[in-house]
């Protein structure tokens, strides 16, 4: 009786605590809700700009409605122009003169060819005219389909192809019972058409946001990124303090920085993709190279590989010890120093649209790593170690799985002999007592071998000079695609003047920012 009125009590007591944390939500709800609106807007603020451009596009389309001369010109069709302006106005310039123009274009096909096949299918008899019109949308449709497939369509006019097809269908189908659908098709063409100019209109003159200047702006800050969390990984590598791993893999500056580089690939190709739609509206803007752009930002996500395994040996389980560290941190912070100031360069000379010093890996780098060469090397036992350790440490390894191994014979060996149920029964009793200590004891048995080993207090930091010499052989890759870059988009040429680095020095004030925040709706539908 006491063990229920026991559990009831506590059944309520859960309740009454549930009840209260769904309470203080709701409170706390409204100031997330204006925290998480703040936040978005002080993020970029070309995304309240947007939202007011697509709201004064969608009022002044309205008036299609609300105006009655309007109204009487256009007639239910107005309601096209309303769905145009909500589907077509994108973020970007590019994305919407690809989507505008990708839907008249594919209204324009559309209308021709229903007409077309209402002009054959009206000379013919009501029977064959079904047949006409039903054989005409089974091939048309399948055409139309098949042609998404193909690499280029899929590409560029994926969304014209979609539009074609369900203009012509709305238009073909519904001609055999509505006599004035071509009339119909006509006025829907205009409110297409209205819809798509105050689009082109919005996006064009008021605020304009171009996808190229997008894409040139995030290769930038990807260079500086990767700059910063080169040095960040250094500088937490080498810091008095112990290093603390838990519960910060998401809020890490370190991770935030490569993970943005990362995971660039695909804003990357739709940037360059609506880029290309763009007319020249600066004198940077001539038949410009934006696929170079992908390929530049796929070499750099090549060497931010190295960037996280980088960032890996910080979280390590083994670590190298302190005092060891300190042997190698000057040359170590050196070599850093000198990729950051190379990337930094990079994108300095980018941002610009000039060409990289002739000089770029000065002979700053080779001194550097010809020092981490020599402190390695004055500092041989640390990497080999004592032979004879080595050998009583495996020695002692050995012994303890031998006796590991015997015990478990020994157990099988002895319940082998019992017939019966209860020895059966103990059999089994002792094989799961057996395997749930293993479970405990061979993770720890491994880790304390390990650790014994005299040259493994090394390892690790011998893993990550590897990876700072690994990242010097790929920043030559990075500086050729910056070369290339330069070539092929007619970048000026590098003049080492007072006035340049002047500028340079103002501009890394300045672009101590984040990466730009994934563009809404950059994907074509």
């Amino acid at each position: 009786m006491a063990e229920d009125r026991n559990s009831h009590q506590g059944k309520q007591e859960q309740k009454i605590t549930m009840l209260d944390k769904f309470v203080m939500k709701m409170r706390s709800l409204p100031r997330e809700i204006c925290r998480t609106i703040w936040k978005i807007g002080h993020e970029d603020p070309r995304r309240v700009i947007h939202a007011l451009k697509v709201g004064l596009s969608l009022t002044l389309v309205s008036l299609l409605y609300l105006m009655e001369p309007l109204f009487e010109g256009i007639g239910q069709n107005a309601i096209w122009a309303v769905m145009t302006v909500v589907v077509v106005l994108e973020f970007t310039v590019g994305a919407t003169l690809c989507k505008g123009l990708n839907r008249g274009l594919g209204t324009i096909c559309a209308g021709s060819l229903a007409f077309f096949i209402e002009y054959i299918a009206n000379e013919t008899g009501l029977v064959f005219r079904a047949v006409f019109i039903g054989l005409a949308v089974f091939f048309i449709g399948t055409a139309a389909t098949y042609l998404r497939f193909f690499p280029k369509i899929k590409k560029n006019y994926d969304y014209g192809v979609v539009i074609f097809l369900l203009t012509f269908n709305l238009i073909t189908v519904s001609s055999y019972r509505v006599h004035n659908v071509l009339k119909v098709a006509h006025e829907r063409f205009y409110t297409i058409a209205i819809g798509v100019g105050i689009c082109l209109l919005m996006s064009f003159l008021v605020f304009p946001n171009w996808s190229g200047e997008e894409l040139h702006n995030s290769t930038v800050i990807k260079l500086e990124s990767l700059a910063r969390s080169i040095e960040a990984c250094i500088s937490e590598y080498f810091q008095d303090q112990e290093i603390v791993v838990e519960g910060r893999s998401s809020e890490d500056p370190i991770y935030k920085s490569y993970k943005a580089v990362l995971d660039s690939k695909s804003i990357d190709e739709t940037l360059a993709l609506h880029a290309s739609w763009e007319p020249r509206h600066s004198r940077h803007c001539y038949r410009y190279p934006w696929q170079q752009y992908v390929k530049f930002g796929a070499v750099l996500r090549h060497f931010g590989y190295t960037a996280v395994a980088l960032h890996g040996c910080l979280q390590s389980e083994i670590q190298t010890p302190r005092s060891v560290r300190a042997l190698f941190k000057n040359p170590c912070i050196r070599v850093a120093g000198e990729l950051s100031k190379v990337l930094m360069e990079l994108a300095d000379s980018i941002r610009h649209r000039r060409r990289c010093a002739p000089g770029l890996l000065s002979d700053n780098l080779h001194a550097a790593l010809q020092d981490l060469n020599n402190t390695i090397k004055s500092q041989p036992r640390l990497f080999l170690g004592s032979n004879s350790n080595q050998t009583t440490n495996m020695i002692a390894l050995a012994a303890a799985a031998a006796n590991q191994k015997h015990e478990k014979d020994s157990g099988v060996s002895l319940s082998s002999v019992k017939t019966d149920t209860s020895a059966l029964i103990e059999w089994k009793t002792r094989r799961v007592t057996d395997q749930s200590e293993r479970k405990v004891l061979r993770p720890t048995l491994s880790k304390l071998a390990i650790t014994s080993l005299e040259f493994s207090e090394a390892l690790p930091f011998a893993a990550f000079a590897s990876l700072l010499l690994e990242m010097v052989v790929r920043l030559d890759l990075v500086i050729e695609q910056v070369e290339e870059l330069g070539k092929v988009a007619h970048f000026k040429e590098f003049k080492s003047d007072i006035e340049i680095i002047i500028a340079r020095e103002k501009s890394q004030r300045e672009c101590r920012r984040e990466l730009p925040p994934n563009l809404p709706s950059q994907g074509i539908e």
